[in-house]
């Protein structure tokens, strides 16, 4: 005889309406259903994002098909990587973030020594200088502006980072339907200052729709949001092995990953518990699942003179 819907199950228990004239099999299957689309984000098909470090391989001709990504080049008020020249032919909008014109005026002729000064920074000339305005010497910002280059001055804005308002000129420059397709390479982004390191960190979050990586010249760093699975792809000629997956903001209680030497199989990371840091890839494929968001490093290699001359 099948259970009446009000029928009582142990002491103040009371079938509800949804299940009562079900068979118990099918009860407890559907219960065990929900259980698992709820508690369980595997069960879920989530949409794979692809990640690689091309942009510190030599540009090419012509894209690859299927490659969509256009790159975008921040430069920070810190020491530029020496690969920056190679940044800057990958990019088709470059941006100096108030003192980063300084860097590119005073530094990037260093690693040109039997070139022209002059012609140098004639040649590295940003598409737009944007900050506060408190750290670009007068004569850098002279030098720049005689050469046409567009200057937006945001000193009465002191709520947000350098690098917070130059990214949110990206994004209103590249529109809602390119976003997913641009990625912002921020040069002289780690190093010096915690909080000024904080601070970027704190930009990948605020704009996680957004591809953006951090770079120095030994390592870089981006976020891998929750809600997609990830495949990074390895160039191991420039980056590698050293690598690390980092939870900030909030706990990770599973994460599952393959293609690294410790592998994470729904593992649960914290600060005050495990971080995954000097982890290393085994081969040209990192995978990562998780139900929060997470910091990629991966370190970059020494670039001989060769490979960056040769650009």
């Amino acid at each position: 005889m099948m259970p009446h819907m009000n029928t009582v199950y142990g002491q103040g228990q009371v079938m509800s309406r949804r299940y009562a004239f079900r068979p118990l099999k099918c009860i407890i299957d559907r219960l065990i259903t929900e259980h698992s689309v709820v508690g369980d984000r595997r069960k879920v098909v989530m949409e794979v994002m692809h990640h690689s470090a091309e942009f510190l391989l030599p540009p090419i001709s012509s894209e690859p098909a299927g490659s969509s990504l256009r790159y975008a080049l921040v430069v920070l008020n810190q020491p530029i990587p020496r690969f920056t020249p190679l940044l800057w032919k990958h990019s088709q909008l470059r941006v100096f973030a108030d003192g980063g014109a300084n860097r590119v005026y005073d530094e990037l002729p260093r690693l040109f020594p039997h070139e022209d000064k002059l012609d140098i920074r004639r040649r590295y000339k940003p598409d737009l200088i944007k900050g506060d305005m408190d750290s670009i010497r007068s004569e850098v910002l002279d030098f720049y502006t005689g050469l046409g280059c567009k200057v937006i001055d945001k000193s009465h804005d002191q709520e947000t980072t350098d690098l917070h308002k130059c990214v949110s000129y990206i994004e209103d420059f590249t529109g809602e339907l390119e976003k997913s397709n641009v990625c912002i390479l921020v040069a002289g982004a780690l190093g010096g200052r915690f909080d000024h390191e904080a601070g970027n960190i704190n930009v990948l979050y605020r704009f996680s729709a957004m591809r953006i990586i951090l770079l120095s010249n030994d390592c870089l760093i981006h976020v891998l949001p929750r809600t997609h699975d990830h495949k990074i792809h390895i160039q191991s000629s420039v980056v590698g092995p050293h690598c690390g997956l980092v939870p900030i903001g909030m706990p990770s209680s599973r994460t599952t990953t393959t293609g690294l030497k410790w592998n994470l199989t729904d593992t649960e990371m914290k600060f005050g518990g495990l971080v995954s840091t000097s982890n290393i890839v085994s081969g040209d494929t990192v995978t990562v699942q998780s139900d929060s968001d997470l910091l990629w490093t991966i370190s970059i290699k020494n670039l001989s003179d060769y490979e960056l001359n040769s650009i």
